[in-house]
C-alpha cells in the first residue's frame, strides 16, 4: 500500500519548519502541490484540531500526524525528515525528527488504519531509521523507508 501511496514528488531529506506547526505546515505543502488538496487552510486547520486532541509523537524520534479530512478524496501522504531534533510532544518525551503525515478523506476506515499499521511496522526497524536519516536523497529517503 505504501509504494501506491508515496512519490518522491511528496518525500523531503530538506524538512523545514522548528515546531511542531510550522513541521505540519511544510508537509502539508508538498501534499499540496500534488493538486489532491482542495483546500490547504481546511487541511491545515483538520490536521491540528487532531493534533491538539492527541499528539501524533510516536517514539524513537517518529511523528506521524495525521486527520481525516473533506479536503481529500483519497489516502494520501508525504515523508520528511529534518537533522534538528523538533518537540512533539512524543510518548518516549524525546524529540522527533522523522515526519509521516497522511490525510485521508472523512468517513473513510480501512485504508486509513491499513497505512497508519504498515508505518509503525516498518518504523519499529531502527536501521531502517538510521537508514533513512542519513539519506542524501528524496528518492534515497523512500527508498530507505520501503526497501527490506
Amino acid at each position: 500500500m505504501l509504494k501506491d501511496v508515496l512519490t518522491p514528488e511528496c518525500v523531503t531529506t530538506q524538512l523545514a519548519g522548528h515546531d511542531k506547526r510550522s513541521v505540519i505546515q511544510h508537509l502539508l505543502e508538498l501534499l499540496a502541490q500534488s493538486g489532491k488538496v482542495s483546500d490547504v487552510d481546511q487541511a491545515l486547520q483538520d490536521l491540528l484540531t487532531h493534533e491538539a486532541k492527541m499528539s501524533t509523537g510516536m517514539e524513537n524520534g517518529i511523528a506521524i500526524p495525521h486527520a481525516k479530512s473533506s479536503t481529500v478524496n483519497e489516502l494520501i501522504a508525504a515523508i520528511g525528515i529534518t537533522p534538528r531534533k523538533i518537540n512533539f510532544e512524543c510518548l518516549d518525551r524525546k524529540p522527533a525528527q522523522i515526519f509521516i503525515m497522511t490525510l485521508s478523506p472523512e468517513g473513510s476506515g480501512g485504508p486509513h488504519v491499513q497505512f497508519l499499521s504498515e508505518i509503525g511496522r516498518l518504523l519499529q526497524d531502527k536501521r531502517r531509521r538510521k537508514r533513512m536519516l542519513r539519506a542524501k536523497s528524496n528518492q534515497d529517503l523512500l527508498d530507505a523507508l520501503l526497501q527490506d
